[in-house]
């Protein structure tokens, strides 16, 4: 006898159809902000919180809606999903659309929509949100029949994560919503998308040639990327480290795939990578690139970067092998599957790889660590930025860490030691004002998680009103701003690269007092400035029980290094620690304005920016 298929149907608009399907694909939180075209959507919202089903989070602008929902993807590895609203509500999410796209990260934007028949019309608040998304999606519809909702939603889930992940757009008109249809659920996993066929494992004879060219190697280096994290590789990254004893680096994105305490571990490359990545990647014979795009801030000038190397490159992406620089062995293929497979037919062969053939490389890189290690300085009356995460790392070191973008990323990026999934920050666009939404939402994801946000005093200013999302939610996050007066990169480069000409880059007039504002909007404000009170003021913020904002005074003019300035190769480093321009003690000059001292060198003062 055959069995048939029963097909529960029942009569429901649009905005049911959608956010059941949402609950039906997993969903528990949706970060967004309502408004007219979107309003259907929510009062269905406002059924199914009622019911249980999901939680909504209102955040007080659309940016931070979406970069909540990257950081909660970024911290489970689920789908985030955010809500806006048509026209100016959907251009907030445009910045936080891109970070997500840059950083290949698994997310559904729901979009109100003005209704059908106004659409080209120049409606009010009418944005053609699908074509100005179109270069910053992995994927977009515009949903026209509502009885194509189940089907869009189950389709936008499952191209958002598999394959190289990436943002899925759902602009849905305000009639679509609140007409009604016979309603047929879609279940993850029915999808079958023609033509869309990720290739997850790896070619066999590249495989092959891999293995072959990594048992002869003299100097081999892995150099891991953020496809390592996405596809879960962590232990078998490890594993393959450990057998052919690979020396490791990691981009922005790749840390915390590979244990930053593991003798192997050689931390960051790139701009303000560890000098001893950046002179082993210009010294290499192989370089294996995993889950990496070869981005400008990793490679310096690229037709030297690993320019004695060869290079085998293993992405899922098959855009990205050989778009910045062609491997002698490309892998298309799942990460984590890809290394298991170099590990299986390393296994085949019948001979043993010579552990000790990396020993002579391994020992000129325990030198450069010797010689050149990261440096947390002390000064005499004040913090620097570096003991300030230094100290955050060792009093939480196995907390969420997110931050914004400038100095303080860098410093973080150097001085704590994530776990996988623990290090959350914009790479690819560099996004101010991510970092404390973006706490907001691995929050709320890991509620009984500690999550610490690292900002700048300038990045933080741009997403200050989450503060009241803090607030409203008791969201427990701990925000700690790195505050030196400055947009600090900013200013660093003017002071290396533009004769200390301070454009438009000192904060300190107009700059709130932190202490302040936090505690207006609800929130618990501290302030530290004095080395004798640190310890104890990140362990009264870790103790406390609810969202606290931290203000850490800091010196002024510390400049973040190594730094490899731009178009040099990545062994041209500025301030290494035998680089006599970090030599403290040369600070003689004396500003007239604020008395502040600098180097004799210098035209202008790098405290208050008055000429010397």
């Amino acid at each position: 006898m055959q069995l048939q298929t029963v097909t529960i149907q029942q009569r429901a608009t649009g905005a049911y159809a959608l956010i059941d399907s949402l609950c039906q694909h997993g969903v528990k939180h949706i970060f967004g902000y309502p408004g007219g075209a979107i309003l259907p959507i929510y009062d269905e919202l406002h059924r199914a919180e009622a019911a249980g089903r999901v939680q909504h989070i209102l955040v007080r602008h659309e940016q931070g809606a979406v970069h909540a929902a990257d950081a909660y993807s970024r911290a489970t590895g689920q789908v985030g999903v955010c809500f806006a609203t048509s026209g100016p509500g959907a251009t907030n999410l445009v910045t936080g659309i891109a970070t997500a796209q840059m950083d290949s990260i698994p997310m559904v934007v729901v979009t109100g929509q003005v209704p059908r028949t106004a659409i080209g019309t120049d409606a009010f608040q009418e944005t053609d949100i699908y074509g100005i998304t179109l270069p910053i999606v992995k994927h977009s519809y515009v949903v026209r029949d509502p009885r194509e909702m189940a089907r869009i939603v189950a389709e936008a889930f499952h191209i958002a994560q598999t394959g190289r992940p990436g943002p899925v757009l759902i602009d849905v008109p305000k009639d679509v919503g609140t007409e009604e249809f016979d309603y047929v659920p879609v279940a993850p996993g029915d999808i079958r998308l023609p033509g869309y066929r990720p290739t997850t494992r790896g070619n066999p004879r590249q495989i092959a040639q891999a293995i072959a060219l990594i048992k002869t190697a003299r100097r081999p280096l892995l150099y891991v990327g953020g496809g390592a994290i996405t596809a879960g590789a962590h232990t078998e990254l490890r594993t393959f480290a450990e057998l052919f004893q690979l020396p490791v680096t990691t981009t922005l994105m790749g840390k915390g795939a590979f244990d930053e305490h593991h003798p192997l571990s050689l931390g960051m490359l790139g701009m303000h990578g560890t000098a001893y990545a950046n002179f082993a990647v210009s010294e290499c014979d192989l370089l294996i690139a995993v889950g990496a795009r070869f981005d400008d801030r990793v490679t310096g000038k690229l037709d030297e970067f690993a320019s004695k190397a060869q290079v085998i490159h293993v992405d899922i992406d098959p855009a990205e092998v050989g778009k910045n620089r062609v491997p002698e062995v490309p892998i298309v293929g799942d990460v984590r599957q890809v290394l298991l497979e170099l590990l299986a037919r390393a296994e085949e062969q019948s001979s043993p790889d010579d552990a000790t053939r990396t020993q002579p490389w391994l020992d000129r890189i325990a030198y450069w660590k010797r010689e050149y290690p990261l440096q947390i300085p002390q000064y005499a009356d004040v913090l620097s930025p570096q003991e300030v995460i230094h100290s955050l790392g060792e009093a939480a070191p196995n907390a969420y860490f997110t931050t914004d973008v400038g100095q303080h990323q860098m410093w973080a990026a150097q001085f704590l030691k994530n776990g996988p999934r623990r290090w959350i920050s914009s790479a690819g666009l560099g996004t101010m004002g991510f970092g404390m939404p973006a706490a907001m939402g691995a929050q709320v994801a890991l509620p009984n998680e500690t999550v610490i946000c690292v900002a700048g005093d300038a990045s933080i200013l741009m997403n200050i009103q989450e503060l009241g999302t803090l607030a409203q939610y008791n969201i427990p996050i701990k925000v700690v701003v790195v505050n030196n007066g400055w947009q600090g990169m900013v200013r660093q480069w003017q002071e290396a690269f533009y004769d200390e000409r301070y454009s438009n880059s000192n904060m300190e007039r107009g700059m709130p007092d932190f202490v302040k504002l936090a505690e207006a909007f609800g929130v618990k404000g501290m302030r530290v400035s004095r080395r004798e009170d640190l310890q104890a003021a990140i362990a009264e913020m870790l103790a406390f029980d609810g969202p606290v904002f931290l203000d850490a005074i800091v010196k002024r003019n510390e400049n973040c290094y190594p730094m490899v300035p731009a178009g040099h190769n990545n062994a041209q480093m500025l301030g290494l620690p035998k680089d006599p321009t970090l030599d403290l003690d040369l600070a003689i000059a004396t500003c007239s304005s604020c008395g502040a001292k600098t180097l004799p060198s210098h035209k202008f003062c790098p405290d208050c920016g008055s000429k010397l």
